[in-house]
């Protein structure tokens, strides 16, 4: 059997769906020394006010193959609003793309992607076949930028990680 085998792709997709993964209540009992319903009822207020979207999968994504995360910056010409829609059409439906938002900042940025490929030669074919032949392409998408993360990687922590360490940094006043 295969990593990608039907059957483990479908228990993956599972674990993505609302409330399929619940957290160890008895380990976070453990790790902090609360009581369960102290645990269960902090749960359940972060749940409430839309602070904890649930539990998923850490998914290791060069295992599986995919060893090229693309960050790609545009600059799009909004006035050209079918073939921004039209876009935004294909970027919905493209499974490589997992990230698109609007941007501001230095430059003529307006929108950033972020996509999953095997290899360069993966993403540059995707992009050729699935987006330039979009009506209206090329005055739509005034610049375009892509950088690819490559090993070494030199930190890699989780972004929930991340806020949870600044929230109880700010908490200290640092």
């Amino acid at each position: 059997m295969r990593s990608t085998d039907s059957i483990r792709v479908n228990v993956f997709d599972a674990l993505l769906r609302k409330n399929s993964v619940q957290p160890n209540i008895r380990q976070i009992k453990r790790q902090t020394g609360y009581h369960k319903a102290t645990i269960k009822s902090s749960l359940a207020f972060l749940e409430k006010q839309g602070i904890l979207h649930g539990f998923g999968p850490k998914v290791d994504f060069k295992k599986l193959g995919f060893n090229l995360e693309v960050l790609t910056f545009l600059q799009v010409d909004l006035s050209h609003q079918k073939a921004f829609e039209k876009f935004l059409e294909v970027l919905e439906k493209d499974s490589h793309t997992y990230w698109v938002s609007s941007i501001i900042g230095s430059g003529n940025w307006n929108i950033l992607c972020r996509h999953i490929y095997k290899d360069v030669e993966s993403y540059h074919s995707d992009l050729q076949k699935r987006y330039m032949s979009i009506p209206g392409y090329h005055s739509l998408i005034k610049n375009m930028q892509s950088f690819f993360s490559v090993e070494p990687v030199f930190k890699n922590e989780s972004r929930t990680k991340s806020i949870i360490e600044l929230i109880k940094n700010e908490g200290k006043g640092k």
